[in-house]
């Protein structure tokens, strides 16, 4: 018998009106996302740029690739589980551990979508900086990175995300090139998981630490430890306001699930690019 891991992604995953194509002729995914942008403040000013071919405010920019990511992979997990799925444990990415402690039951919705616009106001106040995928494995790159420029995220064996600020970034960036190596830019204008958001973790840990919470009724992993999420985890107001500067364990999390038993079956509650229609 098979059990299904539900994995939800994070920043630079986002795209122009991406899983539009469901909203209003699926009924539970529109109930769903209805729902959660209520929740915002802005919420329809967020649908309003998500449906737009010429949104007002840039996709990548992080008032809207946030809370948008949040929107989407919690519709997109209520709507799987509305269909009879049963998550046998939860893998969410950056902000997608956000929308899976919402589907967990760590949060409520409105708690969670408040603590997640707060974290948006402070992360829209950032030095600006930039996100930078190489292919290779994280112990490649030691003595290339620099204090500034540091691992945001492990995503495979030979997949690492960079962040920084823009300068420094593109410095690093220009001397792994000629090093030979492979990179891309990640869709983001903020140095997500980086020591230059020190400040924002450090400001919204009142948020979390005056909101309720419960241990997760789904099992969830944690992409920061790569160890399940237990309900003291869950109750530590640091965990959660510490996400934007430590660096996402993607590949050792997943890693860890996979070689627990061999009938995981992956499913995917995000976005990716063949959605756009």
């Amino acid at each position: 018998m098979t059990v299904t891991m539900v994995m939800l992604p994070g920043q630079g995953s986002q795209h122009p009106r991406m899983a539009w194509g469901l909203y209003g002729s699926e009924p539970r995914f529109t109930a769903a996302l209805d729902e959660v942008l209520a929740a915002f403040d802005d919420g329809d000013a967020l649908r309003g740029d998500w449906l737009s071919d010429d949104p007002r405010v840039p996709l990548d920019h992080v008032t809207r690739s946030q809370p948008l990511l949040f929107a989407l992979d919690y519709a997109l997990g209520r709507t799987l589980m509305e269909y009879g799925v049963r998550p046998w444990v939860m893998l969410g990415h950056s902000v997608g551990e956000m929308a899976a402690a919402v589907l967990a039951g760590v949060f409520t919705l409105r708690d969670g979508a408040r603590l997640l616009q707060e974290r948006v106001r402070l992360l829209a106040e950032a030095p600006p900086g930039g996100m930078l995928a190489v292919s290779a494995a994280a112990a490649a790159l030691d003595g290339l990175l620099t204090d500034e420029v540091v691992v945001a995220a492990v995503n495979a064996p030979r997949q690492t995300i960079l962040a920084g600020p823009s300068g420094p970034l593109a410095r690093v960036e220009e001397r792994l090139r000629e090093d030979g190596f492979i990179t891309a830019p990640v869709p983001a204008l903020t140095a997500f998981h980086s020591p230059s958001l020190r400040a924002v973790a450090s400001a919204a840990v009142d948020g979390f630490a005056t909101t309720p919470v419960r241990a997760p009724g789904i099992p969830l992993r944690s992409c920061y430890t790569a160890e399940p999420l237990t309900g003291e985890t869950a109750a530590d107001p640091g965990y959660w306001a510490a996400h934007p500067v430590r660096p996402v364990l993607f590949w050792p999390a997943l890693d860890a699930i996979l070689s627990s038993r061999d009938d995981v079956v992956c499913v995917e509650a995000g976005c990716c690019g063949s959605c756009r229609s």
